[in-house]
């Protein structure tokens, strides 16, 4: 995977370089704003199952951030190969409940008047 990402950093920095009078700063951030997500979008392919990546992106309709957080740290086992098989529904659902905050079971006590 390191060496599919090098290449396409290469790629991208080659193309830059040949139309950099033609982009502005902003539009040279969003290429590799959308060069990083297309990557992210490779990688959790190939490590996620098809219904794991169902769930995640109905967490990412509902909580952006909690999702990228998850994302990230998906892509960091990956990369330092402490995944050995696809994750499914079930462990995705397993890691989110250690990442999910604990609620709080709040009581009420009413003193009588």
């Amino acid at each position: 995977m390191d060496d599919i990402e090098a290449i396409r950093k290469k790629k991208l920095r080659d193309l830059q370089q040949q139309q950099q009078p033609m982009f502005s700063q902003n539009e040279y951030e969003d290429a590799q704003q959308k060069e990083y997500e297309d990557q992210k979008k490779l990688i959790l392919r190939g490590i996620l199952t098809d219904d794991a990546r169902e769930r995640l992106g109905r967490i990412k309709a509902a909580r952006p951030e909690m999702a990228d957080n998850l994302e990230n740290q998906l892509i960091m086992l990956a990369q330092s190969g402490r995944l050995k098989n696809k994750i499914n529904d079930e462990q995705l659902r397993e890691l989110l409940s250690k990442i999910l905050p604990k609620k709080r079971d709040i009581t009420i006590r009413r003193r009588g008047i």
